[in-house]
């Protein structure tokens, strides 16, 4: 098996909170030497890729001035299924093969899905909290139950883009007896949920769910014009990416009681920017975009982005994301 010269990877901290969870010694094998940072800052990148010819980032933009004062590049893995820190049109252009890590979440994402969807119909969190306050010791009666709860089942779950990870939402969301409805770019053949437009899943969902990627059709999609679209008891979820929301729209229908609730992982700044409008707008759960992070995804991840680098090396990359150009 061929070896890189030199692989870089840019941003491990992403994926190691605590030092010894996963290694990155794994790709100490596929290459003469490999240099590993733990984050890099935008006015870095360039240096600590210029000699590399394979590097790998989650959330590094390689922009097209990065991509042009490295000419060594021949190989781009993603460490995320996201993809939109690449300059595609570039990497296409020198002919760079750029590898995501295809559906490595589907569980931990859809586990966080419903995790969002308990809390809200549930309220264990918020009854737990009363019980530890000592309002259940003084309630007039064996239950106390003063926050409403409800049943998924005859609930309508409008999911947005319908990939692995919506796919398994709606498989989940159909065993609670939840009525699904569907809007995609692309019809899948023999969908068995209807398949709707965007403002018509906006309309009809009880509780909406984004998976789609960013895109130019998909930037700005939750605004004030399709949140006017939505009951009022509905409740928005967010585990895709933060730029799919217009925060001070959907900040705007939470204070105006147009929306019951929000759940977001994702926001458009990521760490989170202190001045974001949803930081204190109403019934709006926000988590540190940990929707991928469980131990057993992440370890997933990286087998999948060793087994990329190594087809590539072979070859034969695999999860080709881009066109590239092929070589002279």
């Amino acid at each position: 098996m061929m070896r890189a010269k030199k692989i870089v990877i840019l941003d491990w901290d992403t994926m190691a909170y605590n030092k010894d969870e996963v290694s990155a010694k794994r790709f100490a094998a596929l290459a003469e030497h490999v240099d590993v940072y733990r984050t890099t800052q935008p006015g870095e990148t360039v240096r600590n890729i210029a000699d590399a010819d394979a590097v790998i980032c989650n959330k590094v933009l390689l922009t097209r001035e990065v991509l042009d004062a490295c000419p060594n590049i021949r190989y781009i893995g993603v460490l995320a299924t996201g993809y939109n820190n690449v300059d595609l049109e570039a990497a296409n252009e020198k002919g760079i093969p750029v590898c995501n890590a295809g559906s490595y979440s589907t569980d931990a994402v859809t586990q966080l899905v419903f995790a969002y969807i308990f809390d809200h119909f549930q309220r264990v969190a918020l009854y737990n909290m009363d019980v530890r306050l000592g309002k259940w010791e003084s309630a007039p009666t064996f239950s106390y139950f003063p926050y409403p709860t409800g049943e998924l089942r005859g609930k309508t779950l409008g999911i947005i883009g319908y990939g692995n990870i919506g796919k398994q939402v709606a498989k989940i969301a159909e065993a609670f007896g939840m009525s699904v409805v569907i809007a995609t770019r692309t019809v899948p053949e023999s969908c068995p949920y209807p398949v709707c437009s965007t403002d018509e899943v906006f309309a009809a969902a009880d509780v909406l769910t984004l998976h789609c990627p960013l895109t130019d059709q998909t930037a700005g999609l939750v605004n004030k014009k399709t949140l006017a679209r939505m009951k009022e008891t509905a409740v928005l979820i967010n585990t895709s990416r933060g730029g799919t929301v217009v925060e001070q729209d959907l900040a705007d229908a939470l204070n105006h009681d147009m929306l019951a609730a929000a759940y977001l992982d994702v926001l458009t700044t990521e760490p989170m920017s202190a001045d974001t409008p949803l930081k204190s707008a109403k019934n709006c759960i926000i988590t540190p975009h940990i929707g991928w992070t469980p131990l057993e995804t992440r370890r997933r991840l990286l087998d999948i982005t060793e087994d990329n680098l190594r087809g590539w090396l072979n070859g034969n990359p695999q999860h080709v994301v881009n066109q590239p150009a092929a070589a002279e």
